[in-house]
């Protein structure tokens, strides 16, 4: 692939990814046994767990670029490029769905 919108759309995708693996371990670190992981304005806090599980959703988002890209490789040698494209701009949307739960929980932890 040498489509630049599409370089850029998975760097991108990559950086946003590894910026919340690095916000996350700043933040929430290896050594508190039980974090909140979600919070619910009606409710507080209905969610704590490891801080392992922390480590989960940013994992999630990478596998989705993973897969996406791969997808996106495969369709765009096939010359279906609008397709790749789409791929592509669905994974950076997730990534930054990722990212803004991401800050969420450290926000919350912090």
């Amino acid at each position: 692939m040498k489509n630049p919108i599409l370089i850029s759309l998975i760097a991108l995708s990559i950086f946003i990814n590894v910026a919340v693996f690095v916000l996350l371990y700043s933040i929430i670190g290896t050594s508190n046994p039980s974090i909140i992981l979600h919070y619910n304005v009606y409710f507080g806090v209905d969610l704590i767990g490891g801080w392992q599980e922390v480590y989960m959703m940013p994992a999630i988002g990478l596998l989705f670029v993973f897969v996406n890209f791969l997808l996106a490789h495969y369709f765009y040698f096939k010359k279906e490029r609008i397709v790749s494209h789409i791929l592509m701009l669905t994974a950076l949307m997730i990534q930054s769905g990722v990212a803004v739960a991401g800050i969420s929980i450290a926000m919350i932890n912090y």
